[in-house]
């Protein structure tokens, strides 16, 4: 896996081992930031990678100029992975938090401009993650929310629903607040 845009592209971070999750792959990763280009504001931008996996979305962030990435994980060996990721790339202004990211949803202290959330497209209640997101103060007025889902999943009628657009297997349902 690679970095497919920004000043980190074309480098190849350490992945963890043994992760059991679904990657965004690359082809995934760079439709998904052509689409966001002429749609979001990512310069600036205080991001959240909710089921961030690999950490690769909130490494593409960083990489096209947001002002900081909160990576929500709960495996310890993503976790640990994404830290030293943060760490050799020097993005000091990013953060990987361990836990549930449907606790986070409730509890966060913070609101950002663009949240991404790539749950397992088998999670019980992924069709409710957007509208949790809409009616809590996670997403600052106007923001974006990204939900990534499989070609089973309908968000269509969810308050926000901007547009899905496929790219192979891949969906990703774009969210206005």
């Amino acid at each position: 896996m690679r970095v497919t845009g920004g000043s980190l592209k074309g480098r190849r971070p350490q992945l963890v081992k043994g992760f059991k999750g679904r990657p965004t792959t690359d082809f995934g990763r760079e439709s998904l930031f052509n689409l966001l280009r002429s749609r979001v504001d990512i310069e600036g931008a205080d991001v959240l990678d909710l089921f961030a996996g690999t950490g690769m979305v909130g490494l593409e962030f960083a990489s096209r100029g947001c002002s900081s990435v909160t990576a929500v994980e709960m495996d310890i060996r993503a976790v640990r992975a994404i830290q030293q990721m943060f760490r050799v790339f020097e993005l000091e202004n990013s953060q990987v938090i361990r836990g549930n990211a449907l606790d986070f949803i409730k509890r966060a202290m913070t609101s950002y401009d663009v949240i991404f959330a790539d749950p397992p497209y088998g999670l019980d209640g992924l069709e409710g993650i957007p509208g949790r997101v809409m009616e809590s103060a996670i997403l600052e007025p106007g923001g974006w929310l990204i939900l990534e889902h499989g070609e089973r999943t309908d968000v269509s009628e969810i308050q926000g629903f901007q547009e899905c657009r496929h790219y192979g297997h891949v969906h990703f349902s774009l969210f206005k607040k």
